[in-house]
């Protein structure tokens, strides 16, 4: 599945969670490690999910780019 991730830089690297995943978050130094660690604490926290007998969240978030005048 494809989970949409929000990415925002921080005073020390990056940081990252998924609307779609309650309370999945992960940070990393740079863009590319902080999507490494973003996959690798989806995959964690669905398969933590599945061994607890709960159900996967089906991902629902999308992202737009809006164009205004400034």
């Amino acid at each position: 599945m494809d989970y949409l991730i929000v990415i925002e830089e921080t005073k020390t690297g990056f940081s990252a969670y998924s609307p779609d995943i309650t309370g999945c978050i992960s940070t990393g130094k740079s863009k590319d490690e902080v999507e490494k660690n973003m996959k690798e604490a989806i995959e964690f926290h669905l398969d933590g999910l599945r061994e607890e007998g709960y159900s996967i969240p089906k991902p629902h978030s999308y992202a737009a780019n809006i164009t205004v005048p400034v």
